[in-house]
């Protein structure tokens, strides 16, 4: 099976994040968010994975990140599904962060 090389993608500039920092970004096939909260930042799909329904609008309670459209509860750290008000659904896709320079990215197969 045929495996594409790992490239990096550079998403923003350090010095412009801020707790309450959240913008979605279009990599190839990729939508992601990139999120700050309590000074952590994290980057996840842009869409639920249940319905493919926009994360930009949801809330964070705790460690979970909750779709605006059923509330189904997902860890912001690991993507894990940890509440499904309807059909379970497959966890929340989450994305390492590559520190460079003076900015932040994610790796993604090229």
């Amino acid at each position: 099976m045929w495996q594409g090389t790992m490239r990096y993608y550079s998403l923003e500039k350090l010095i412009n994040l801020f707790d309450g920092y959240r913008e979605v970004f279009k990599i190839d096939n990729h939508s992601l968010m990139l999120l700050q909260i309590d000074g952590q930042r994290y980057a996840v799909e842009s869409s639920c994975p249940h319905r493919e329904s926009p994360l930009t609008a949801s809330d964070v309670v705790g460690d979970e990140l909750v779709c605006p459209k059923h509330h189904y509860r997902f860890g912001i750290s690991d993507g894990q599904l940890r509440f499904a008000s309807e059909e379970p659904c497959r966890n929340l896709r989450c994305y390492e962060l590559v520190y460079r320079d003076n900015e932040i990215g994610v790796m993604l197969d090229g």
